[in-house]
C-alpha cells in the first residue's frame, strides 16, 4: 500500500494509485461515475442514506459520505471540528483500513479519502473497494437459521479482529458481513482504533449482542436465539484460549 496526497481547493485527497488510478473531486460524488446506485438493504443495513455503489463490474467501489448518528446527527449532520488533516475521520479510517488489509484481515481495501475544510469545521468522504457477494449478518439471519458451526465460526472470526487489537466503534449486525464462503468481513471503521487488549473487547461484544436483540425484537420471526449467542461466545472464547 502506497499512499499519495493531492491538495485541493478546500482540502486534500489521500489515495492509493494501485487501487484507483484516476482521482479528483468529482470522484467523491455519484455524478462523477458512469454508474452509481444507493446501497440498499433491509433491517437497517443500508446505513443512513450516505453510501453509494459506484463504478462498473468487475471492480466497483463504495462511496461513503461521513455523517453523524444519534442526537448530535439531528442537529449537525455532516460537519466535524477541524483539528488537522491527519485527524480527519476520512484519513484516519483510510489508514486504519490500509493497515488491516495489508495484514490480511477481511476489511474493505481503501481506495481514496478526502476532506473539505470550511473554516473551523470540515466534511469528509471515503471510497473503498466493494467486496463481492457479501450480505449483512442481519439479512442472513432474516433469510433463514444458521447452524451452531456458523455461530462458533463467527465468534472465532470476531476474536481474530480483537486479538489484532482492532476496536470497532459500532460493531453491529449490519457492519458484520458474510461472504459466499461464510467468511466474516467487517465494515465501517469510522472512529475505529488499534488498542491493546482490555475491557473494550467485552463492550463491543455487548454492543453486538444488543444489536442482534434489537432487530430480533423488531421482527420476532427473525432467526436468532440465546442458543445462537451461546455458540458465538463458545467460538470466541475457544479462540482466545488457544491463542
Amino acid at each position: 500500500m502506497t499512499e499519495s496526497v493531492e491538495k485541493t481547493a478546500k482540502g486534500a485527497i489521500l489515495y492509493d494509485r494501485s487501487v484507483i488510478s484516476e482521482i479528483g473531486e468529482t470522484r467523491f460524488t455519484p455524478q462523477g461515475w458512469l454508474h452509481s446506485e444507493p446501497v440498499g438493504g433491509s433491517h437497517g443495513s443500508g446505513g443512513r442514506g450516505n453510501t453509494m455503489f459506484v463504478g462498473n463490474v468487475p471492480r466497483q467501489f463504495v462511496l461513503r459520505h461521513f455523517v453523524r448518528g444519534g442526537l448530535v446527527g439531528k442537529a449537525v449532520r455532516d460537519h466535524y471540528v477541524w483539528t488537522g488533516a491527519d485527524k480527519t475521520r476520512a484519513f484516519m479510517e483510510w489508514r486504519m483500513l490500509a493497515k488491516m488489509a495489508d495484514s490480511g484481515l477481511r476489511v474493505p481495501r481503501p481506495a481514496a479519502a478526502r476532506y473539505c475544510r470550511h473554516g473551523p469545521v470540515y466534511t469528509a468522504d471515503i471510497i473503498t473497494v466493494r467486496i463481492p457477494k457479501v450480505r449483512p449478518l442481519s439479512e442472513l439471519i432474516a433469510a433463514g437459521s444458521c447452524d451452531s458451526a456458523f455461530w462458533e465460526a463467527l465468534g472465532r472470526s470476531v476474536y481474530a479482529f480483537h486479538a489484532s487489537g482492532i476496536y470497532h466503534a459500532d460493531m453491529n449486525a449490519h457492519n458484520l458481513q458474510i461472504d459466499a464462503d461464510g467468511e466474516l468481513w467487517m465494515l465501517d471503521f469510522d472512529r475505529g482504533r488499534l488498542l491493546r487488549p482490555g475491557p473494550w473487547q467485552q463492550r463491543t461484544l455487548r454492543r453486538l449482542h444488543r444489536s442482534l436483540y434489537k432487530i430480533r425484537s423488531a421482527n420476532p420471526a427473525l432467526h436468532f436465539s440465546s442458543e445462537n449467542w451461546d455458540r458465538f461466545l463458545e467460538g470466541y472464547f475457544a479462540a482466545s484460549r488457544s491463542a
